[in-house]
């Protein structure tokens, strides 16, 4: 995302010159940041505890009327959540969205109550929160009937429910306005609708109740986080908070449906499901505090110092990762590789999706021949015309410019290796033709364009 922000800095069009699928919001993410901190490491680490920070202070807010505790156990225990999760699920998209949820939950709560001009403004900002989160993930969109439903209530209702609409569509139109100015308007509904819904929705796929078990989300958070958030539905129960417990209890059923929907079970897809249920326990310790329910409050802080506990254990195992100091290695190696390259003005074609080739083309500067960031475009799907289409663009891109050097990484997504360029037969040929591998390190291979016969 740094490396796409830089090419929009130096004038690219989003979508149009650069392939990729996420939303605007993410990309006016990263250029805001490399704007103002720029692209370091502190500054990233900066960008990740500010929306942190920013996502535990909507919560604070939206558990205003549950009493100090109830939102400072709620964010705390969020916090707790994302850094125990190390360093790869630093920044993540879904951390940013978190910010949005929590300060558009933060709006419809404190709305429950409010009459009037002081309702109609709460809403707006709700809707604002939302046409936001959308522009970041669009799966926000799913929550869209609940907050106008939640607007068509009260004495003014047709005109809180048209601020709301109005609010929710700003940010969306700001962003189709923005891709309109930079020629990148007509790539984005190209790419939208032509491969993000109909191909990449359904790319790798996984059964996410076996992720769950199988990657390192911790049996013992887990737990902790369901008991946390049903102990917190129990004090939430009676007559008077049922409004609070309605507007959490949809964000967490947008959490369920938000994992479940993508299907991969990446940890960072369970990140709004992990804010509402750190919202729903924080809610019921307030709420048991206020009602002196001693069994439920006893209840609620074991629950959330035995889920500290097991946060602890697994922050400690996330630390100082191996395949950190491995990618950082493979990173440093291709970038000396190809620095010589790139000096002389020439560009470089990466085949890759996560293993470092990006992160190497942004610490050179360095430019593609091809829009492409990532290869795995190229290996499914691949008697749908619209794939089809994309191989001829690369070979086109690659026959008009040809890059000096071309790095494969190993591991394709969401399978193969590097074998999988023979199901390429266009670009294998291209590369056996006019390329010659100079180099093999750890997860890579560096072909080098052939000097030509004399």
């Amino acid at each position: 995302m740094h490396y796409i922000a830089w090419r929009i800095l130096e004038g690219a069009a989003p979508y149009r010159d650069v392939f990729d699928m996420n939303f605007p919001g993410v990309y006016a993410a990263h250029v805001l940041l490399l704007v103002t901190l720029g692209p370091g490491d502190l500054a990233f680490r900066a960008f990740d505890l500010g929306m942190l920070v920013a996502a535990g202070a909507g919560l604070a807010c939206a558990l205003r009327s549950s009493g100090a505790w109830g939102g400072l156990a709620a964010a705390s225990f969020f916090a707790l959540y994302h850094v125990a999760g190390g360093p790869w699920l630093a920044g993540q998209r879904e951390l940013l969205l978190c910010v949005f949820l929590a300060w558009g939950a933060a709006a419809v709560m404190a709305s429950i109550g409010a009459t009037g001009a002081r309702r109609t403004r709460l809403l707006g900002g709700a809707g604002l929160a939302l046409g936001a989160a959308i522009l970041v993930k669009p799966h926000a969109v799913v929550l869209a009937p609940a907050v106008l439903l939640w607007s068509w209530r009260g004495e003014r209702r047709a005109r809180d429910l048209a601020v709301t609409l109005l609010a929710a569509g700003l940010p969306g139109v700001a962003a189709l306005a923005w891709l309109w100015w930079s020629g990148g308007l007509a790539a984005f509904v190209d790419i939208t609708f032509g491969y993000l819904i109909p191909l990449y929705s359904r790319l790798g796929r996984n059964d996410p109740l076996h992720e769950l078990v199988a990657r390192d989300y911790g049996a013992a958070v887990l737990a902790g986080l369901a008991v946390w958030s049903a102990l917190g539905i129990v004090a939430l129960g009676g007559g008077r908070r049922r409004p609070a417990l309605v507007v959490l209890g949809v964000g967490l059923a947008y959490g369920v449906a938000h994992f479940w929907g993508q299907g991969r079970g990446w940890e960072y897809h369970f990140y709004p499901l992990a804010l509402f249920a750190a919202a729903l326990g924080g809610a019921g310790l307030g709420a048991a505090l206020a009602d002196r329910r001693r069994a439920l409050t006893t209840a609620l802080v074991l629950a959330l110092a035995v889920t500290t506990g097991a946060l602890w254990t697994k922050g400690q195992r996330n630390l100082d990762p191996a395949w950190i100091a491995a990618k950082l290695e493979r990173v440093g190696r291709v970038s000396a590789a190809l620095r010589p390259l790139v000096a002389e003005g020439r560009t470089v074609q990466v085949l890759d999706t996560t293993e470092g080739g990006i992160h190497a083309l942004f610490r050179l500067r360095a430019r593609q021949p091809s829009r492409f960031l990532y290869d795995f475009h190229f290996y499914h799907d691949v008697s749908d015309p619209y794939v089809r289409g994309l191989r001829a663009e690369l070979m086109a891109a690659l026959r008009r410019r040809p890059p000096a050097a071309v790095v494969l990484f190993t591991p394709g997504w969401p399978s193969g290796g590097y074998e999988r360029v023979a199901g390429f037969p266009e670009l294998d040929g291209w590369l056996r033709d006019g390329y010659q591998v100079t180099e093999e390190g750890d997860g890579f291979r560096l072909y080098v364009e052939r000097a030509p016969a004399r």
